[in-house]
Order: structure tokens, then sequence, then C-alpha cells
């Protein structure tokens, strides 16, 4: 590991200016450091965060939705009896994202922020396309875990367990920078990369995630997540799909499904979702969705068995909501 300089503001203002000229933004940090230890990452300034408290704590303002900072640790995320009424989905995916020490360093822009975990972008050893070269490997190689739609030159997944949940509900990002403060609605946070597009997320160097922002009439919705792992608990998801809809009589209106795990994105089902619109949710409706949410899959030499557990996966989570 190459020496840094490290900063750790007290304001936002601060932070902004010392984040400028390639510094790295650390909160939790427990993505940052095996980027680090794995040659990926080589900061020569670190700016960390976490004496930012604006970024810190979550409110729900009535009328106005719920408000959750940047710097929250996941495992208060998933803790929290009043929240877990205001938006159970987010303790949900958050449950076996990973291990009870990193939920509780991790942090909620963190989590959203974190670098893929393809084994040749992050081997040193591979000049893949993502990190500047001209090929991925991983497309010839071995491609177990990477994506069945969505991807141009790069086939790695979106990590994060969290974003579906949190799409989902319609959630939106406020990023702040040394040009003022924007909001997005949260899937427009990832990138899929692709031509001169070598980065996942749509964040500038110089910003800052400030909270996450779930209006009031999504957290009205019935929501549900379900994930399938290598593993029992703790592990990267092989496929996650969230989803939320307005059940009236046990008709659907305004369906939301995303899928995780198998794009390099949070990926939105939009077909399945117009095709559910108006139905009733039994489970013909289900499966239909299931097949619609994977009817342009397009999966690699040794990942097609995702395609069949996604469309699974699917069915199942929304008749849960059911």
């Amino acid at each position: 590991m190459r020496p840094f300089a490290y900063a750790r503001p007290k304001a936002v203002t601060e932070a902004l200016a010392l984040a400028r000229g390639g510094a790295t933004v650390m909160a939790g940090g427990t993505d940052l450091l095996g980027l680090m230890k794995d040659g990926i990452a080589a900061p020569e300034r670190s700016v960390d965060i976490r004496g930012l408290e604006p970024l810190r704590g979550w409110t729900r303002a009535k009328g106005k939705g719920l408000r959750i900072g940047a710097l929250v640790p996941l495992a208060e995320l998933e803790t929290s009896a009043e929240l877990a009424k205001l938006l159970p989905i987010a303790a949900e995916a958050l449950r076996t994202a990973a291990t009870a020490q990193l939920r509780t360093m991790g942090t909620v822009g963190g989590n959203l922020l974190q670098r893929n975990r393809c084994w040749y972008f992050r081997d040193e050893a591979y000049p893949c396309w993502l990190k500047g070269g001209v090929r991925c490997f991983a497309v010839d190689g071995d491609n177990r875990l990477h994506a069945v739609v969505g991807a141009e030159e790069c086939v790695a997944v979106a990590p994060s367990d969290l974003a579906p949940a949190l799409i989902a509900f319609d959630a939106s990002v406020m990023l702040a920078g040394s040009r003022g403060s924007r909001t997005l609605p949260l899937g427009d946070l990832f990138v899929t990369p692709h031509g001169r597009v070598r980065r996942e997320h749509a964040i500038a160097p110089d910003e800052l995630i400030v909270e996450i922002r779930v209006p009031e009439n999504a957290l009205a919705r019935r929501g549900a997540f379900e994930k399938a792992m290598e593993r029992k608990t703790w592990g990267f998801a092989l496929v996650s799909v969230a989803v939320s809809a307005k059940l009236i009589g046990g008709v659907v209106r305004d369906a939301r499904i995303v899928l995780g795990g198998v794009a390099p994105v949070p990926w939105r089902a939009r077909e399945a979702e117009k095709l559910l619109e108006g139905r009733l949710l039994d489970d013909a409706a289900c499966r239909a969705a299931a097949d619609a949410a994977l009817e342009k899959a397009e999966p690699l030499k040794d990942n097609g068995y995702k395609v069949p557990l996604a469309r699974e996966l699917v069915r199942r989570t929304l008749r849960r909501l059911a």
C-alpha cells in the first residue's frame, strides 16, 4: 500500500474543497481499503467524511417522505424498528448483505458507490477494459457471476443489494458539489460502462452523496426483496429482486421490479411492470411478468443458470406481495 495524505473535514464545504484534484473520499472505508490492498486504488489524499454531521441520521417529515443521510450506517438502517415500519424492504435487503462488522462500518452512500466484484477487475495483474485496457477478460473467461442483460464492453454486475430495494421505491439521491447541488433518480446514479464511459456511477470526482429521499406516495406501497447467493448468508447476490406495488382489491397499480446481480446497473424490468398494471396478482400474472423480465437476457458461457434463477425469483417475490 502506498503512502497517502489524510484529511478529516468538519464541514461539507471543506470536504468538497479537499476532494478536488484527485482526492479519494472515504466514509466507512470497507470497499476502499480492499481496493487499495488489491492495488486498484492508490489515492494521494484520502478525505474522511465521517465527521460531517449533516450527512447523518434519517427523518420522516409528514407529507415529504423519508430522508436517509449518506453516512447512516447500514446496521442502523437494518435494525431500526421505526424505519422498519416505514420501509421494511431496506432491512430485508441488508440482512444478508455482509457480516455484522461490515454493516456496522459501511454506510448508505458507500454501499451505493461500491465498485464491482469482478475478479478480473479486482486483480491488478489484469488490465481489464474498465481499468483502461482493451478487453473485458470475463467475456471469454470465467463469467459465472457476470451480467446476462444490459452489458456493453464490461460484463461486471452492480453489487449493491440496497440499490434495487431503494429504486423500487422511487428513491432519489442528492449530490453536493463545488458547482452546487443536484438531485437525480437513484437509478440514474448507476452507469453502464460503454464507449468512452469507463465508470460505474454518474457522480463527479468533486461531488458527495448527501442524502437519499423516498417520496411519501412510495411509502404507501407494499414491497418485497429476495436474493439468491452461493452460500446461505453474507454473500453478494447471484440474483436479487426488489418489487413494490399498490394493490387495490388485489389488482396491481404502479408496480416496480428491479433486479440485482444480472446487469452492470440495477436492472429495471419495465416491460414486466407494464404487463402487471391493472391485473390481478395471481400466479399466472406473476409468471408472465417473470418471463417478460428476462425476455432479453443473453447469458454468457458460464452464467446461463442466472436466467431461470432470476425468472423464478421474480415470480416468488411478486407472489409475496399477494
